[in-house]
């Protein structure tokens, strides 16, 4: 059985017990886990019992080692994630739904060690050895200039060893902002239409692709849950 590598952003997420708001919560106690997109797909290939291996930065201390442990006692390999001096543990904030009140998500994402590490510092060689699959999203190129590069890095070399790679848009209008005087969206498709020629397999749903490849098929309107599937082939 061979690898699946996933790329990306692994956080602290922190949110209130239950279904209280963060006014109701803070000041007081709050629940810390580990989390992100590619983490999550890893760790529930190990848990279906296949071999994940799951790449990222993250910075050089004792809640890196937590997290690191947590990801480890999933099942999930974690050799290859790279420990920095700069940057640091990307936050972000949840807020859990209730009725018709929505959750809520604070990011606070800036300067994290993924964003702030370059292409050269992953060792992509031994990273792919075993593999036969990368999977990773558009979240981490929306981080920054730097993690754009090292997801474009990531998606060639895994083409130039032979693995299959899929990549889920998960576009979050939040996050593409490194670019000022552009868009999120049209950052997101000028960024992302440079890793699209590397990936196999694109998962996305109606809105992914009208933001991020503005893709748009006659008879579909998002907002009131009309899709025509057939006017996307």
């Amino acid at each position: 059985m061979k690898t699946i590598v996933t790329f990306g952003e692994i956080m602290g997420r922190l949110c209130p017990f239950g279904f209280k708001r963060f006014k109701q919560s803070l000041p007081g106690d709050i629940n810390i886990t580990f989390a992100g997109a590619e983490a999550n797909v890893a760790a529930s290939i190990s848990m279906l019992g296949g071999k994940a291996r799951f790449v990222t930065a993250l910075p050089r201390h004792d809640i890196t080692d937590a997290c690191i442990a947590n990801l480890r006692g999933l099942g999930v390999d974690t050799d290859s994630i790279v420990l920095t001096d700069t940057g640091r543990l990307g936050l972000y904030w949840v807020e859990a739904g209730a009725n018709q009140r929505p959750s809520r998500v604070i990011y606070d994402r800036d300067f994290s060690s993924v964003s702030m590490t370059p292409p050269e510092a992953y060792d992509w060689d031994p990273i792919y050895r075993d593999a036969g699959w990368l999977h990773t999203t558009g979240i981490t190129p929306s981080l920054s200039s730097l993690s754009t590069d090292a997801a474009l890095e990531a998606v060639k070399r895994a083409k130039e060893a032979g693995l299959t790679v899929s990549c889920d848009l998960n576009f979050r209008k939040k996050l593409w902002n490194w670019l000022p005087g552009t868009s999120a969206n049209e950052l997101a498709q000028q960024t992302m239409r440079k890793l699209l020629p590397f990936v196999d397999v694109v998962i996305a749903n109606e809105e992914d692709a009208s933001d991020v490849l503005g893709i748009k098929a006659e008879n579909t309107d998002v907002h009131s849950g009309k899709i025509d599937a057939a006017k996307y082939s």
